[in-house]
């Protein structure tokens, strides 16, 4: 505990002073002053995240909180950035396997230990909004489907959020179970050509037969226009736009209906 109140008052707090000097803000929907986190901040809580205990990248996080910046505005403009961040830093040589995996560890409990903050005013679950997520079988990655899925509870969905070893077992659980829509993330565009085949068979595999798809990752990113050519419905950036257009995909199958 002493150490950590250490690496605390000597690290963590001033570097948020001095952060606080020329961090930009913005105005939230009621007018107020409303803090955001800037890119250093990104850097040192991917830094803390991989280099120290869970407890040091929890009071930062809780720092930013007393700051003024809202707990969504850290999921989006900090922790994923973060995460990204370690990827990169993964691929240049800057971190080894074992840092970029225990601090993506650490910020799956971090999403976790503020589940609760977040979900707080979320909305009642809908019964026409169950959504299943899911990465691209055999792919590993998690944590931004699992912030995904935070912002699709609070919107009001029930989540289902499955890790499918091969596509197999995707179709069986579309076969069993039914969804209103599902999600599916790729991490890597090497695998896009296997992607349209798997959609074409959710689509007909898939209890509702009125199912919408939405497609996320990287690739979509930066190439929106491969949305169409895999035969989704829509693609979205974050989890708060992946949440909102998953609704206005319902809204429309419901006028169409």
């Amino acid at each position: 505990m002493a150490r950590l109140l250490r690496t605390i008052e000597g690290e963590i707090i001033p570097r948020l002073l001095l952060a606080l000097q020329s961090a930009p803000g913005g105005v939230d929907a009621e007018g107020e002053i409303e803090e955001t986190a800037s890119q250093a901040e990104v850097t040192e809580f991917a830094r803390l995240v991989a280099a120290h205990d869970i407890s040091v990248a929890s009071g930062y996080l809780n720092a930013l909180l007393q700051r003024g910046v809202p707990l969504e505005k850290i999921y989006l403009d900090v922790m994923a950035p973060a995460a990204r961040l370690l990827g990169e830093w993964w691929k240049q040589d800057l971190r080894d396997f074992t840092e970029v995996t225990g601090g993506l560890c650490r910020m799956h409990q971090l999403l976790h230990e503020f589940s609760a903050s977040f979900l707080h005013d979320a909305q009642p679950t809908a019964p026409d909004r169950c959504v299943l997520l899911v990465p691209m079988p055999g792919e590993q990655h998690s944590f931004g489907l699992i912030m995904v899925g935070e912002f699709f509870r609070r919107a009001g969905w029930d989540v289902s959020d499955p890790h499918p070893s091969r596509p197999a077992d995707l179709l069986s659980v579309v076969r069993k179970h039914w969804f209103s829509l599902i999600g599916l993330s790729l991490s890597c565009e090497s695998r896009m050509e296997e992607l349209k085949p798997l959609l074409d068979a959710a689509r007909e595999n898939s209890r509702n037969q009125a199912v919408s798809i939405m497609v996320g990752g990287a690739p979509f990113v930066a190439h929106p226009e491969y949305v169409a050519a895999v035969g989704a419905d829509a693609t979205a950036s974050d989890g708060r736009r992946a949440a909102l257009e998953a609704n206005r995909l319902i809204a429309a199958r419901a006028r169409r209906a």
